[in-house]
Order: structure tokens, then C-alpha cells, then sequence
């Protein structure tokens, strides 16, 4: 086990540097001068801006600035935006709201996803199982722009349950917009948890234990769902990577201060620095949160080892 997490943590670093090389390269292309529309209405001298574009390298070519990134990257740091500001320090302001964001998603996409994926596959063909396969469908058919205004408007402004907007009220403030940012990972999970336990229901196992006289609840925790879950956990376990960096809208609709809208308003800026070392740390955790997949592989199922 020790030298498979090894090797894949070394395969991490080409992974990383490929990663970022492409955003790089990609925000390099963004047409614009983002050191003319830094002044906005009132532009920089002529001096000034001189200055910036030295400072940026911004008139050498991609290789020669993305060796001055990387020259960067091994003493530790991760740049700054055309401001001034450190890109560590926007991770480090921004990164706690989007942590937040995503654990109030994982835990409502298992809970809600796993209950009635398990209800749905133990009453197959009951009205149960035709409203959640109705519904999960329905959910997954409407945008997430679209579903977020909708959820504020009635969850919000209605009937007054969630704030719609901001962070002022702790983690509450964090149940709607985390709802809309699982909804569709959350009908993935209950389809999923239906058609795998339906399908470990008619195994040969199943049928010997409940030949044996085993209790249905024992039949179901103990033997088909711990095998059904394995899927399950796979598709979880990538989607926490996906959710760090796929809250931009969520977050832009209820005004989360977060890393996702933090991309967006820098993509629209072109700070390839921002850009490059929140998309390159959102890799690194999608890699590390596989990686945690992998082994809870043979946690749940005893028979997978690696060597």
C-alpha cells in the first residue's frame, strides 16, 4: 500500500506542471492588455504602465514567463496579482468559504443521495422509486444558474427559510448555496446507489444469506449495500474535486467571497498568476482526493490489494 500511495503521489508533479502549464498558456491567449484596463476609466501613464509590463514580463514570450512562474514556484511563491496583491494571500482569504461551500454539498449530496438511492433499490417499481427517478432527472435537466435563482427566490425571498446572499450568518448561510451546488451530484448518487444495490440484490450471495435465514436488514447494511457503495464512493470522491472548483456560479448567485468566483473575476482581469495557482491547486486536490478513493477501495472490499 505505502509504495503505490508513494508512486502516486509522484505522479502528481508532471501532472501538476502539465496543469499548469495549459492554464497558463490558455490566459497567455486571452485577447486584451490587462495592464490598460487595470486604470479602468482613468488609464496609467505611459511610465507606469512601462513599468508593469517589465515587472509582469508581459512582453516576453510564454516560455520565458511561464520559467519566471515556475522560478517562482520553488522558492515559494505563487506570485502576485497586477495589484500587488499575493496570490497566497487571495488562496488563503478565499479558500475557507469554498472549503466550507463544498463540505455543506458533500454531506447533503451522501446523505439525501445515498438515503434515497437505498429506499429507491430496496422498493424497485414502488411510487417511492418512480419519484425519485422523476425527480433526479428533473434536477439534473435544469441549469444550475437557473435552479439557483429559482431556490433563492422561493427558499429565500418566499418563505424567508435560507439567506440568500453573503456569509454573515455562519454556516447557515451556506445550506442553500451548498444545495444548489450538490443538486446535481446528488441525483448521480441516488441513480447510482438504486442501480447498484438493485443489482446486488439479485446476486448469488444475497439469496444464499437470506437462505441461510440472515435478517433482511442484515442482508441489505451488512453484505449488499458494503458492496453497492463502491461505485458510489468512486463517483463521491471525484466529485469533491470537481465541487472545489466548480462552485464559480454558485458562488457569483449568493455572493460567496469564494475561490470560484475569485477565477472568474480573474479570468476576466487576466491574472494568469491567480488563475494558474487556484486552477493548479484545485488539480492537486482532485488528484489527492482520487488517491483517498483508491484506498478506501480495499476498505470496503477486502479482496482488492495493492502491491
Amino acid at each position: 500500500m505505502g509504495r503505490y500511495v508513494a508512486r502516486r503521489l509522484l505522479l502528481t508533479i508532471p501532472v501538476l506542471i502539465g496543469a499548469s502549464f495549459l492554464i497558463f498558456a490558455m490566459v497567455y491567449a486571452l485577447p486584451g492588455d490587462p495592464i490598460r484596463a487595470l486604470g479602468g476609466d482613468r488609464p496609467l501613464s505611459p511610465a507606469v504602465v512601462e513599468v508593469l509590463r517589465e515587472q509582469f514580463h508581459l512582453d516576453d514570450p510564454l516560455y520565458v514567463q511561464y520559467w519566471e512562474y515556475v522560478r517562482g514556484l520553488f522558492s515559494g511563491d505563487l506570485g502576485t496579482d497586477f495589484r500587488g496583491r499575493p496570490v497566497l494571500d487571495t488562496i488563503e482569504r478565499t479558500l475557507p468559504v469554498t472549503v466550507k461551500l463544498t463540505i455543506v454539498a458533500i454531506v447533503l449530496e451522501a446523505v439525501i443521495g445515498l438515503t434515497a438511492g437505498v429506499l429507491a433499490g430496496i422498493r424497485r417499481n414502488s411510487f417511492f422509486d418512480n419519484l425519485v427517478l422523476v425527480s433526479t432527472t428533473l434536477v439534473v435537466s435544469i441549469p444550475i444558474l437557473v435552479l439557483a435563482f429559482l431556490t433563492q427566490l422561493l427558499f429565500g425571498l418566499k418563505l424567508g427559510w435560507f439567506p440568500i446572499a453573503g456569509t454573515r450568518e455562519g454556516i447557515y448561510s451556506y445550506i442553500l448555496p451548498g444545495l444548489v451546488l450538490a443538486s446535481g451530484s446528488l441525483a448521480y448518487v441516488a441513480r447510482l446507489t438504486r442501480t447498484s444495490l438493485a443489482e446486488n440484490l439479485r446476486a448469488d450471495y444475497v439469496r444464499t444469506a437470506r437462505a441461510k435465514g440472515l435478517p433482511n436488514r442484515t442482508v441489505i447494511v451488512r453484505h449488499t449495500l458494503r458492496n453497492s457503495l463502491i461505485p458510489v464512493v468512486t463517483f463521491i470522491g471525484a466529485d469533491i474535486g470537481a465541487l472545489l472548483g466548480g462552485a464559480i456560479v454558485t458562488e457569483s448567485v449568493f455572493n460567496l467571497p469564494g475561490i470560484g468566483r475569485e477565477v472568474f473575476d480573474s479570468v476576466r482581469a487576466q491574472e494568469g498568476a491567480v488563475v494558474v495557482g487556484i486552477v493548479t491547486l484545485m488539480v492537486f486536490f482532485f488528484i489527492f482526493f482520487n488517491l483517498v478513493v483508491d484506498v478506501l477501495y480495499a476498505v470496503l472490499d477486502p479482496r482488492i490489494r495493492y502491491d
